[in-house]
């Protein structure tokens, strides 16, 4: 048996409640990448609390927790209601809104099990040392250096109260730079983490981070390009070692409870499933998804089992994260879009869909909750859409779109059930296009789709240094009812969506959204890769802050 290691990459704060944590780590021992996974050897982590709020824990327990061949030799430990390998050892619901701090190692050990026999997790432990024979070497700072064995996060507030304030971190598509370039991809990461570190009263800590797509680019340039695409599970491990092994984006993981789910480039651009299901991409999707589920969904909530979208919730306000990605279909034989579904297709027997969940979910909030703010994540931009995919342009054009105009049948049954539910302070958040804006939605129609509320917040890119080649903001519409950029959204029931966008950059950039229940808004701020609040020109020769108060329906 060998000694205590760093994690080789993480730890990753994921998906936080006001009760438990899941920690993500992956194999300290450089030797496992070699052996392959049919290697003689197991990897363990190991896990402690040695702080709250500031304050030593003084014989905390002290816990295994498997990492997974099948995942890459990663691992996720819940802390809080559930235990971990040593299930004989309960491990204590967490305290709402505190701050913790753990410390994980991992341990390689020689398989107990070599015959392949497959073996539960008690079974494992049985055979192990109790585990607080690691005590001494855990908690030796030199052995086990901070910054690469420490986890920092602050529980979520109480889930049976609304809280009145707090704020979150939105972004998306992290290019992974080039040559000498690699290193201004991280760039933007040192500000977030400051914010999370170095909060004031003006502006408290960020309570989580939601990453909305292309975390990684398993094609660097073109999934038409064979230079640089990835194509063996090696080459999508690499992708992810280098994303979240640099320098500020591993502070910022480990320090904040992160959000994630995937685009298009975590497989391969403009992903569909049909390229799936007709056969000619099936070996290529299932080194993405072994790859995406071990680095990315292991550590998010799981409320649909094995599904990647899901659901979750911070000091009262609910989001739902939809796979806008994996599950879409687009029928390029039809003569018509009807056929195309960004969700998955209708359900047929009645059994729970992507859609219908959704549906129902946002009934429930509203049922539960009232008009508290619902936040829809969707990785394709929900509004506003590109000029030539407008709903007045050519069936072709709409067709190629990889976003939301090239799926009105699903985008129909969506914003019907808004409206007939009367589903108040809908906000979509997305990523994708290169160039964030605010984009405030309107109904027209009836005396209560005209009272409806509903945004859509795109915040894109994290990095992309090609703003000359696509996201210019002259491409989108930025009034939906003017003649020169026409684009209505009728409903089943003759009811009118409209929307009006502001505030685009094509800045590197994270948005940060501030919530004010007693100022009933949301602020909305894009900073840049310095942690600066951006400013556009104007044509009047002006700058304008990339700001923007959206005000909601009474909650």
């Amino acid at each position: 048996m060998s000694s205590l290691r760093i994690p080789g990459l993480g730890p990753i704060v994921g998906h936080t409640t006001d009760d438990c944590c899941r920690i993500w780590i992956r194999a300290g021992d450089p030797e496992d990448d070699k052996t392959g996974l049919s290697s003689s050897r197991r990897t363990l982590g190991i896990i402690t609390i040695i702080t709250v709020d500031g304050k030593t824990v003084k014989d905390s327990q002290i816990h295994y927790f498997r990492l997974h061949r099948e995942y890459d030799r990663t691992g996720t430990f819940l802390l809080g209601k559930e235990s971990g390998i040593d299930s004989a050892s309960d491990f204590q619901p967490l305290q709402a809104d505190t701050k913790y701090t753990v410390r994980v190692a991992t341990l390689t050990i020689d398989d107990p099990f070599p015959d392949g026999e497959i073996v539960n997790d008690r079974e494992l432990v049985a055979r192990l040392p109790d585990a607080e024979v690691w005590r001494d070497i855990l908690l030796d700072k030199q052995q086990l250096k901070d910054e690469r064995s420490i986890a920092e996060f602050q529980t979520f507030p109480d889930a049976n109260k609304l809280v009145d304030q707090y704020s979150f971190i939105l972004g998306s598509c992290r290019f992974p730079g080039i040559l000498w370039r690699t290193k201004h991809a991280d760039r933007i990461f040192g500000p977030i983490a400051r914010q999370v570190s170095k909060p004031s009263k003006k502006e408290p800590a960020p309570r989580f981070v939601l990453m909305v797509g292309d975390q990684i680019y398993a094609d660097k340039l073109n999934r038409y390009v064979p230079v640089g695409r990835a194509d063996t599970f090696d080459e999508f491990q690499e992708r992810y070692l280098s994303a979240f092994g640099s320098r500020n984006m591993r502070e910022l993981l480990r320090t904040i409870p992160q959000y994630m789910i995937l685009d298009d480039h975590e497989i391969e651009d403009n992903w569909t499933q049909d390229r799936f299901v007709n056969g000619s991409k099936r070996q290529l999707f299932v080194l993405a998804m072994n790859a995406y589920m071990s680095y990315q969904w292991c550590h998010g909530p799981r409320t649909f089992g094995t599904r990647l979208y899901y659901s979750f919730e911070c000091g009262g306000y609910p989001y739902f994260v939809l796979d806008t990605r994996t599950q879409r279909y687009m029928n390029t034989e039809q003569a018509t879009l009807n056929d195309n579904h960004m969700l998955g297709r209708p359900s047929l027997g009645g059994e729970p869909n992507q859609l219908s969940r959704l549906l129902d979910w946002l009934s429930n909030q509203q049922n539960d909750r009232g008009n508290t703010p619902k936040f829809l994540v969707t990785s394709s931009v929900f509004a506003p859409n590109p000029m030539d995919a407008r709903e007045s342009s050519s069936k072709c054009n709409k067709e190629n779109s990889d976003s939301w105009p090239g799926y009105p049948a699903t985008k129909r049954i969506l914003l019907d059930y808004i409206v007939e539910n009367n589903i108040q302070n809908v906000i979509f958040l997305s990523g994708d296009i290169h160039c964030s804006n605010i984009v405030t939605i309107s109904f027209s129609g009836s005396t209560s789709a005209n009272k409806l509320k509903a945004f859509s917040i795109t915040s894109s890119a994290f990095y992309w240094p090609f703003p000359f080649a696509d996201g210019d903001p002259s491409n989108y519409v930025h009034d939906s009812t003017l003649e020169n950029q026409q684009d209505t959204f009728i409903l089943t029931s003759g009811i009118r969506m409209d929307y009006k966008a502001d505030n685009f950059t094509q800045e590197d950039n994270f948005c940060r959204l501030d919530i004010d229940r007693s100022k009933q808004q949301i602020l909305v701020r894009a900073f840049d890769k310095e942690g600066k609040l951006i400013q556009e020109p104007t044509q009047s020769g002006k700058n304008k802050k990339i700001e923007t108060k959206l005000k909601l329906a009474k909650w």
